[in-house]
């Protein structure tokens, strides 16, 4: 053919350098326009062969060739598909933002589902090649017969250069002279890693060849064999979430969640995503195994398009709250912009975010009555990303509220309804609950005594769950254990000493000095504790606001603790208190066993200061010498 020259026909002015700094949020993305283009080519063809309109050998190898030459300072791109003439060049090439795969599913759209294997759709994909490289250069056969090959050649991405080629094979080969700014892209290593990450599923094999070296083999099985291994593609072209979920066995779910995601813990569950109306959605989402509560934010949901990886946890897409999963969502009705980067956030893709939101509250019901045992087993791992989906997701709330479950002091689980029910002659409309169940051990032994139970709230999203719950329910309230005693738990007095009372109210006075603390005196059931303290829910509230919004310069002062002491009138050594207050021989004595008394209130709803420690340990000795010299 003749040499040609001529200019890139751009109809908005300074275009080029717009796509080489911000048509793509990430440099590295050249590669998969790259290899996307590749793939497109040998759709193409393949539905060419398919409609009759070309032929192959039956048995041809489609696949794609990324070649490094440190040496040359070169990356190519080889791809044995529909290939072009000077005509297409001129056209898909030459005029800047024309899409040849367009005009391709226009031109055969009723002959065969042609739009489904089809990634292209913007005709920008090749200039990203101008982000890296000063030269490019393309080699490329048409399928046609008596076609020629044809050259092109651009050094800045507005003038070119088209000659004949020396290429005999049908296909595309593109050849990109990287600049000196991104000599990292001729490293082996770092082109495997990208390949990788946009292109580890992509629907025909990608062999990436380092210039000198060839390709690298897989693993022989036998080491005697003398046959040559096949070499080992870069990517996976049937990935998992293409295959009906019938088809799939636990174990490959298991085997394509570690691989994927480097984790070799097992996921809990999972939820296969396969429909086909009203839009394409493919997919598998993971429910990990948490190791700590702190892991809320480490999920990472792979979004593609044909195949094609665009983005981790993308929002528009994916809610957030059900970005601590992990998982792959395909869906090639994605309306991508020209980078294929980001979503154009319309109706369409809130449909597809709803849906995906409603399968994943599916399952959970389905499990919940289908697999209650396991269910229980997942809830420990699986709770907190329930109770953020409900305080994000309004709709995800109504879906899931009957299925949410609470495990109890009593080691199991129920529904906040079913707590309700069995203890309204206890506490009506209170739910009792505990957030440490070691430090709030006395609390907890109290409650089994009088044959009451609490619920188990032990992580810092349940300080915000149990406020979503109160506003969804404004007849409950919640309270800690610690913060109140149930009319179940007290006793009547067989006979009250008001005099006592207020000898023994008046002697924690003086003794603890404490204007703050409040002090009662009541009956207990249980009469082997001398005392417990009590925090009103209120106040511990707004000390937990404080604690968590303090580094923003909220006074902390505001809220002060509104403590309570409780001296129990069933309790022996109370009584004897009472009694001892003004002898004057045993005043030492009674100091150290009120301190003690209060201290092992402390003790029980929280931990003591250091040096209030200091002094416990110290007053401990000085009890027990006593006791021994006595």
């Amino acid at each position: 053919m003749e040499h040609i020259k001529g200019t890139l026909s751009i109809n908005s002015d300074n275009l080029m350098p717009i796509i080489k700094k911000w048509l793509y949020s990430d440099k590295d993305i050249f590669i998969r326009e790259m290899v996307s283009n590749a793939t497109d080519a040998i759709s193409k063809y393949k539905k060419l062969v398919l409609m009759g309109e070309a032929k192959d050998s039956g048995n041809e190898e489609y696949k794609i060739l990324v070649v490094v030459n440190k040496k040359e300072k070169t990356l190519k791109f080889i791809d044995n598909g529909i290939g072009m003439t000077a005509e297409e060049v001129e056209k898909y090439i030459n005029q800047v933002a024309f899409s040849g795969a367009v005009e391709f599913i226009e031109k055969y759209k009723d002959k065969t589902d042609v739009q489904n294997d089809i990634i292209g759709h913007f005709g920008l994909g090749f200039y990203s090649a101008f982000m890296v490289a000063d030269k490019v250069q393309i080699d490329t056969l048409s399928w046609q017969e008596g076609a020629e090959a044809v050259r092109w050649i651009s050094a800045d991405g507005v003038e070119y250069e088209m000659t004949g080629s020396d290429k005999k094979e049908r296909g595309t080969e593109i050849t990109l002279y990287i600049n000196n700014e991104n000599k990292e892209f001729l490293d082996e290593s770092e082109v495997r890693k990208v390949l990788k990450k946009y292109c580890g599923f992509m629907p025909y094999e990608i062999f990436l060849e380092e210039a000198g070296k060839g390709t690298k083999k897989a693993a022989k099985k036998d080491d005697n064999s003398a046959e040559e291994s096949k070499p080992e593609p870069i990517n996976d072209t049937n990935p998992l979430w293409l295959k009906k979920p019938s088809d799939c066995t636990d174990e490959e779910y298991k085997e394509f969640y570690r691989k994927t995601f480097m984790d070799f813990s097992d996921p809990l569950f999972w939820i296969h995503l396969n429909m086909d109306y009203p839009f394409r959605l493919k997919g598998i989402l993971y429910f990990p195994r948490l190791r700590h509560e702190f892991e809320l934010n480490e999920g990472q949901v792979k979004l593609f398009n044909n195949q094609v990886f665009v983005a981790d946890n993308v929002k528009e897409v994916i809610p957030e709250f059900l970005l601590l999963l992990k998982g792959a969502i395909d869906c090639p009705d994605l309306p991508l912009n020209v980078s294929r980067s980001f979503l154009q956030n319309d109706g369409f893709v809130q449909k597809i975010s709803a849906h995906i939101t409603r399968k994943v509250a599916d399952k959970l019901k389905s499990l919940y009555k289908d697999e209650r045992e396991n269910y229980e087993k997942y809830w420990d791992d699986i709770n907190p990303f329930v109770k953020y989906g409900c305080m994000k997701e309004e709709k995800f709330y109504e879906r899931v509220k009957d299925c949410i479950i609470f495990k109890t002091t009593n080691n199991d689980y129920v529904l906040l309804n079913d707590y309700l029910e069995r203890n309204k002659d206890k506490h009506k409309d209170k739910v009792f609950y505990v957030t440490d169940e070691k430090q709030q051990a006395q609390y907890i032994k109290m409650f089994r005594d009088q044959g009451m139970e609490a619920l188990i709230l032990n992580s810092l999203l349940d300080t915000h769950f149990i406020q979503f719950l109160e506003m969804k329910n404004s007849n409950i309230s919640f309270s800690r254990v610690d913060s109140d005693i149930a009319d179940n738990m007290k006793a009547k007095a067989v006979s009250e000493d008001t005099a006592t009372d207020e000898a023994v109210m008046e002697l924690f006075k003086e003794i603890l000095k404490d204007d703050k603390l409040k002090i009662s005196v009541e009956s207990l059931k249980s009469d082997s504790v001398p005392a417990i303290l009590l925090l009103s829910e209120r106040s511990r509230r707004l000390q937990e606001f404080s604690r968590m919004y303090g580094t923003m310069g909220l006074d902390t002062s505001m809220f002060p603790a509104e403590e309570k002491l409780v001296l129990n009138r069933s309790n022996s050594l109370i009584k004897m208190l009472g009694k001892l207050k003004n002898d004057e021989n045993r005043k030492n004595d009674v100091e150290l066993i009120v301190r003690h008394v209060y201290d092992l209130a402390v003790m029980s709803q929280k931990q003591l200061e250091p040096e209030n420690m200091s002094q416990f340990i110290e007053r401990s000795n000085r009890l027990l010498t006593r006791l021994v010299l006595s």
